[in-house]
């Protein structure tokens, strides 16, 4: 729902500020007086194309911005959310425009695309008259709308969900496909690789073990040296530390008899005197097993440069290299197993095209028999709003794929059908208003009141599945007048207690409906032309309507006729 729209310096509008309510709201005003600015300004703000011709003569920038309270339009906030914005309960869209003709766009004070504008406007209100924003007018909306009338979101949501995991197969068997090259190229480079890793066979906390061994082996001569001077300083040399040991043991066992303070300092001495000599016999029995191997030296230095050369190839280290060595191991696998895999999606796939199919199968028949529905209260509405004669009819066809084809298709009896998020079906209003003309597409209608009035109708039989909050509906009683008029202002009426409703209009069987009734009035002051927006009081509405039924000079008794078709004593 609109809640507030403001214009600033936009053609004829110098400033416009203005709160609008639920329910049918009407707006009035002479000729030139700048009604059509009014809808091109709005039409601004819902992403149409801009053009500095737009900016008000004299100024630099022009500004359209409206409130939306959108806490219950769902499609808006999904939008939001897709666009990395922050959904919320109201929603701040604004259009700027300079004299240069550059625009900007913003949603909540953030800067978004023309495209993202675009695309939240479209869901935010739907504009009828010589304008883009009309829904029903896009040929892709229609399945949608044939959708909402029949009800059965149950069995599409359904199906979706086999089409979901459908596409999610297709996309990874074209992924497989378009891999099948790079693959066979690569399976000559892995199978050379694996072979060479496995010949040195990496094991993993094998390199420190080797450069430990390496280490001793290099140095056996100093080992030697070191240990056997060891023991010879500890145990066998004259006046070794063991014998000077022993000595100062028995001098202490001298002291303790003499003074008992040193009975503790016996037993230390005593093992002092077992840990040189353990210390003796561990040196002893290392030296017994040094021994110098030039084959396992050479042996470890070829083991170790080997390792090396595969690292700096294939990884930083051991690990590294053990991982690759299992990547390009699964890689070279599926690149055996390639047409097995294939084979298997494709058998998977095949049955969820049969799935899908059955299921696409029971939407269309709903969609058929929905389409009649739909036909005849349209053709019902037409008739009230003086199109007696119109044909409306609703094609549903399918197209069948090629299976050499990169398309999504569902598998129907022996045939495969193009298929889509909602089905295989293709689906498009089509209509002729006049006798002997054979329907068209909606899309070809011809242009002003008429195609107003089509959709009129159009939105009446949708209203409660209709989702988009704001009807604008321009020039929608050109070309009809009196008791078509008043079919034309109760249809607007209906409309709108499902719908915000605004529309402009020259009728007064239309503007006495309103439940909020704004004029547009132009003046001229300093040597300038300015439209603004006004909303009347009760007695200003009245006055209205009845300039509508009698021109200009309002007379009593145009007064009374205003209050009579206004419902009003």
């Amino acid at each position: 729902m609109l809640k507030t729209l403001l214009i600033r310096n936009y053609a004829l509008i110098e400033e416009i500020s203005v709160e609008f309510s639920s329910g049918l709201t009407i707006i009035t005003g002479e000729t030139g007086a700048g009604k059509s600015i009014l809808i091109d300004a709005l039409g601004l703000l819902l992403g149409d194309r801009a053009s500095s011709e737009m900016v008000r003569t004299g100024t630099d920038k022009a500004v359209v911005e409206g409130l939306f309270d959108i806490r219950t339009n769902q499609r808006v906030q999904e939008l939001l959310r897709a666009s990395e914005n922050d959904p919320s309960d109201e929603l701040i869209v604004r259009r700027e425009l300079n004299a240069k003709g550059q625009s900007r766009c913003f949603l909540n004070d953030s800067p978004v695309s023309v495209g993202v504008l675009k695309e939240i406007g479209d869901a935010l209100v739907d504009l009828h008259g010589q304008h883009e924003h009309q829904s029903l007018l896009r040929p892709e909306t229609h399945i949608d709308f044939l959708d909402d009338f029949g009800g059965y979101q149950k069995e599409i949501a359904a199906y979706r969900e086999q089409y979901r995991a459908l596409a999610d197969l297709s996309a990874k068997k074209k992924e497989l496909q378009e891999q099948e090259q790079q693959l066979k190229a690569k399976k000559s480079l892995y199978e050379f690789q694996i072979k060479e890793i496995d010949a040195v066979n990496p094991q993993s906390g094998e390199e420190d073990a080797l450069e430990s061994e390496l280490r001793i082996l290099e140095n056996t001569e100093k080992l030697s040296e070191l240990t056997n001077g060891i023991h010879q300083l500890l145990y066998e040399a004259e006046s070794s530390v063991r014998d000077n040991l022993v000595k100062a043991r028995k001098m202490v066992e001298q002291l303790s008899e003499i003074d008992g303070a040193f009975t503790e300092s016996v037993n230390e001495a005593r093992s002092a005197e077992v840990i040189v000599e353990e210390l003796a016999k561990q040196v002893q029995h290392y030296a017994s097993r040094i021994e110098f191997n030039p084959e396992r030296l050479e042996a470890i230095r070829e083991r170790l440069g080997a390792l090396s050369l595969l690292k700096k190839k294939y990884g930083g280290t051991i690990d590294l290299l053990i991982e690759f060595r299992q990547r390009i191991g699964e890689e070279f696998k599926f690149a055996e197993n390639f047409e097995g895999e294939i084979a298997k999606l494709e058998k998977q796939i095949e049955a969820l095209r049969k799935e899908c199919g059955t299921s696409a199968s029971v939407i269309t028949a709903k969609r058929k028999e929905t389409s009649k529905r739909l036909e005849k209260a349209i053709l019902t509405a037409l008739a009230d709003l003086g199109i007696p004669k119109a044909v409306f009819t609703t094609s549903i066809h399918q197209r069948t794929a090629d299976a050499s084809a990169h398309v999504m298709a569902v598998r129907i009896g022996n045939q495969l059908i193009e298929a889509g998020p909602s089905g295989t079906d293709h689906v498009e209003f089509f209509i002729s208003t006049n006798v002997g003309e054979d329907p068209k597409p909606l899309v070809k209608v011809a242009s002003g009141g008429e195609v107003s009035r089509i959709m009129l109708a159009l939105k009446g039989a949708l209203a409660q599945s209709d989702k988009t909050p704001l009807l604008i509906f321009d020039e929608i009683d050109t070309g009809v007048s009196g008791r078509i008029g008043q079919a034309v202002g109760l249809s607007l009426k209906k409309l709108a207690a499902h719908h915000q409703v605004i529309s402009i209009t020259h009728l007064p069987q239309i503007a006495g409906l309103a439940d909020t009734h704004f004029a547009v009035e132009k003046s001229e002051a300093n040597k300038k032309t300015s439209t603004r927006l006004r909303k009347l009081t009760t007695d200003e509405r009245i006055r209205e309507v009845a300039k509508l039924m009698s021109g200009s000079e309002v007379t009593d008794a145009g007064l009374k006729s205003a209050k009579e078709l206004m419902g009003m004593k």
